[in-house]
């Protein structure tokens, strides 16, 4: 029996939009520079600068809102967040309050087969703070304003989602259209994508939500899932005991499991907005959002209702595909070469992806050419190679860069497809292993095998099996 109460979640989640310099300053935003760096009179906020709109990060900002089917305001206005603290040195940031970037988007998700869309509040832009660290050894903590003033996009989601699985699916689905977009890596590990969590559970069929917590210190997909599902237990657990729930900001603890409380709602700030004076307000025409429209590349989505009217493969082919965009394109390429698209995607998710997490890399990073594998594909599915040697060839190719059939002939590695070439070997194996050929003759089919692993081993594992063992059915059968 399920539980008496609905999940209610939504999510805010901040990109980091990889333009090379910050929102509203020329500072690099390069990643893993020394401490303090790359920062300016404008990121630092002294008296007497003002900022200037980075163009790219509005255009990027504009291409997300779209991809997530939101409508683009006429009008974009900046807004002033008041708060005080080491990591924001004029103590605001840059955002977006009363009228941000967009509205009313969705991103339709997939769990266990059942499809559904979550709402998109809105998509505003705004500047990041600086980075605090803390040292348990020493009097006192650092601070790192290099990531002050680096553009973000925070994306925040309706109350839509009604498990930590949905949750996690929205996160990916999330990732897989901005990385599409090439506008951010998206890489949470760097602090490129970051999420906070809100949670309130109600007595199902009731209307009126429950009291909410937000979960904050997330840093991968995989926490976020296992904090709300801790959430989700401690507070269905402290309703039944009838303890109701306080509405607060929770850390979640990765090496313990569990979430604690970080401050309840009465001690939360007012960031007192008030509109940016030093940023201008200005209009967006629809003529700049159709333009930044047409400019979409082919979404996830889109890109798999085609894969699977084009190429005819399974629903968890295509996932595997369609992950990255740069897969995608590289899977079309091979078919383009030599088009057999079901050989074509078991290389690529079998063989290659084996290639490419033995690495810690990408197919980028792999340095793999499509027309290569190709060329492995076409050897392999018409048998001028056996399965073994296909996957050596390759293994060679991606560490040589050596062209596929210039492998095979150096190694010498071309299978015998010939039966007068095969007859030598086969009659001297039916002649060496007398008894297992009695076997076979016998109704032990099994044998068979045996057999044909024999002219493997005779050949040096350049006979073609199949030709092998239709021989030696026919020596044995006549």
């Amino acid at each position: 029996m399920g539980s008496k109460y609905e999940t209610v979640i939504g999510l805010e989640v901040h990109v980091q939009l990889s333009t090379k310099t910050k929102a509203f300053c020329g500072c690099s935003t390069a990643f893993g520079a020394p401490p303090n760096t790359q920062v300016c009179p404008v990121c630092l906020g002294l008296p007497g600068v003002l900022p200037v709109l980075n163009k790219k990060y509005f255009e990027y900002a504009v291409r997300v809102a779209l991809a997530l089917g939101c409508e683009i305001q006429g009008t974009v206005k900046f807004d002033r967040k008041n708060y005080y603290y080491p990591d924001l040195p004029k103590n605001y940031q840059i955002s977006q309050y009363d009228m941000p970037l967009a509205y009313k988007g969705a991103m339709r998700i997939n769990v266990d087969g059942r499809e559904k869309d979550i709402g998109i509040t809105r998509v505003h832009m705004e500047e990041d703070a600086g980075k605090l660290i803390h040292d348990p050894a020493a009097p006192f903590s650092y601070v790192d304003l290099n990531r002050t003033g680096t553009p973000l996009l925070e994306i925040v989601s309706e109350p839509d989602i009604a498990s930590p699985e949905e949750a996690h699916e929205y996160l990916v689905s999330l990732k897989r259209v901005i990385r599409y977009l090439d506008v951010s890596d998206c890489n949470m590990e760097e602090g490129s994508l970051r999420c906070d969590a809100n949670i309130s559970l109600k007595k199902r069929g009731e209307k009126k939500l429950g009291s909410k917590v937000e979960v904050k210190n997330l840093n991968s997909f995989k926490a976020v899932r296992d904090a709300l599902v801790f959430e989700q237990a401690r507070q269905e657990e402290a309703l039944e005991d009838g303890l109701g729930i306080t509405q607060e900001t929770r850390l979640w603890d990765e090496e313990r499991s569990i979430t604690s409380s970080m401050r309840t709602k009465e001690e939360a700030q007012d960031y007192r907005y008030f509109p940016e004076p030093d940023l201008v307000p200005f209009d967006v025409s629809a003529g700049e959002v159709e333009q930044a429209r047409k400019g979409l590349p082919e979404l996830p989505r889109e890109k798999q209702e085609r894969f699977s009217r084009t190429y005819g493969l399974s629903g968890q082919d295509i996932e595997v595909l369609i992950s990255d965009r740069k897969l995608a394109d590289f899977f079309e390429n091979v078919v383009s070469e030599y088009n057999d698209p079901v050989s074509a995607c078991k290389w690529v998710r079998g063989e290659v992806m084996m290639h490419i997490k033995e690495r810690s890399t990408d197919i980028a990073g792999l340095g793999l050419e499509a027309g290569d594998l190709a060329k492995i594909v076409r050897m392999s599915a018409e048998n001028a190679v056996s399965a073994l040697a296909a996957k050596d060839v390759l293994k060679i190719t991606i560490e040589t860069g050596k062209d596929p059939e210039a492998v095979v002939k150096e190694k010498d590695l071309l299978q015998v497809s010939d039966e007068g070439a095969l007859d030598e070997a086969v009659e001297s194996v039916i002649a060496e292993n007398e008894k297992s050929a009695a076997d076979y003759r016998k109704g032990k089919t099994n044998a068979l095998s045996f057999l044909v692993g024999q002219v493997m081993k005779k050949t040096k594992g350049k006979a073609n099996p199949k030709l092998a063992g239709k021989m030696l059915r026919e020596r044995l059968e006549g």
